[in-house]
């Protein structure tokens, strides 16, 4: 990776090495300010609490393996498969909104993320189920993030923080309802006892994980961008490409507003 030493520079040239493939890739072909600015118009940019980010310009988070690499030799020892559904940093007190990641350098095959709408999570579920569910709170946590970065001597910016937001949550634009747990952030049902809140959030976790009528999935190809709203989405990496090759992207996250449900600020 190269360092910044211009905001002249496009994110191209600051983040990967060089490749005829990025030539015709506006977005990445902008000058990494501009980008910034660009994705800005939907919020202030969060500050990853763990993460790599570019010289100078910590708002821009790195998604990166390189090429030595030995994740998926290793991540399989102790695990039947990668899927770990979630939304970006939910134990934030106020999580993105509107999300841009788009690819700089990625595997030959493989290495897709997959996404499912939870609004639409929501709505299969029946109304009686829906009104069980209105008025919980689930408690996000980035400890575990912050734990897993300083035992690989990665980043860690700040103290983590737990934060607790609605298991459903209401759209300020649209007013509709979509789901807002995940099993990579969410510990616990506030109020319940650790075996119901255990026995809900799987049955949630489920609900998602089966619904593949609900997602769909990603084949990162050169210049593909993706943008979607982190309110009333969920995404997962798929770890499916052999070690010894790099996979590479860059994430602009805005924040948006502190998750709400109709009258419940």
């Amino acid at each position: 990776m190269r360092s910044q030493e211009t905001q002249s520079k496009s994110f191209r040239e600051t983040l990967s090495l060089t490749h005829p493939a990025f030539r015709n890739q506006d977005f990445a072909d902008l000058p990494i300010q501009e980008a910034l600015d660009f994705a800005e118009y939907y919020g202030p940019s969060h500050i990853h609490q763990a993460s790599g980010a570019p010289k100078g310009f910590p708002k821009v988070h790195l998604v990166h393996r390189s090429a030595a690499d030995t994740t998926a030799k290793t991540y399989f020892e102790t695990r039947t498969n990668s899927t770990t559904w979630h939304s970006d940093v939910t134990f934030e007190k106020q999580p993105p909104g509107t999300t841009f990641l788009y690819i700089l350098d990625g595997p030959s095959a493989g290495g897709d993320t997959a996404f499912c709408n939870m609004a639409e999570a929501y709505r299969r579920l029946s109304p009686a189920f829906r009104e069980r569910l209105h008025g919980l709170t689930a408690i996000h946590s980035g400890h575990e993030q912050a734990a897993a970065a300083a035992a690989r001597n990665s980043v860690v910016r700040r103290e983590p923080i737990t934060t607790a937001h609605p298991v459903v949550r209401t759209h300020p634009a649209t007013g509709e309802k979509a789901l807002f747990v995940n099993q990579q952030f969410v510990r616990q049902i506030e109020g319940f006892k650790k075996e119901e809140s255990d026995y809900l959030l799987k049955f949630l976790y489920d609900h998602v994980a089966f619904s593949q009528d609900l997602q769909c999935r990603v084949k990162w190809a050169p210049g593909t961008v993706v943008v979607w709203d982190n309110r009333v989405t969920a995404h997962t990496a798929i770890l499916d490409w052999q070690d010894g090759q790099r996979r590479h992207l860059a994430r602009l996250t805005p924040q948006a507003e502190r998750p709400f449900e109709v009258g419940r600020y």
